[in-house]
């Protein structure tokens, strides 16, 4: 069974750019993705002092962990991401534009981003978690 996924946004609402308001979901299965961080396959922390690469990283491991259950950035569903100084918002969003628009048409899920002062590590920029369904 594959996902139907919709993507809609109510006309009485504003329209975002690079996400939906509202994501409609009939599937078979759900993924609830951990938060995921910039680092590589060996746990080491990528791109210091670059918010650029590391968000890169960040979005290179969801990749892999959608594909790891056999679905792509089409599946999102929900992301919700942490970011630590919404100076880097730019960059996130380009990074987000980029990733999503490796499937046809782009994926557009729900989003949301807050600031938060502190995540697992001092180091660490960015945790973005993800819903997909199939």
């Amino acid at each position: 069974m594959t996902a139907e996924i919709n993507y809609v946004n109510p006309s009485t609402i504003p329209t975002p750019v690079g996400y939906s308001q509202i994501v409609d979901v009939r599937a078979g299965r759900l993924f609830f993705i951990a938060g995921q961080v910039p680092v590589d396959a060996k746990g080491q922390l990528v791109g210091e002092g670059n918010f650029e690469a590391r968000v890169e990283q960040v979005f290179k491991n969801l990749g892999a962990a959608l594909a790891e259950v056999g679905c792509t950035a089409r599946n999102l569903v929900k992301l919700t991401v942490y970011m630590r100084d919404m100076q880097n918002l730019m960059a996130y969003r380009a990074a987000r534009i980029k990733f999503f628009g490796t499937t046809t048409p782009p994926a557009a899920p729900a989003v949301t981003l807050v600031e938060v002062s502190r995540l697992y590590l001092g180091e660490i920029q960015l945790e973005i978690e993800a819903i997909a369904a199939a």
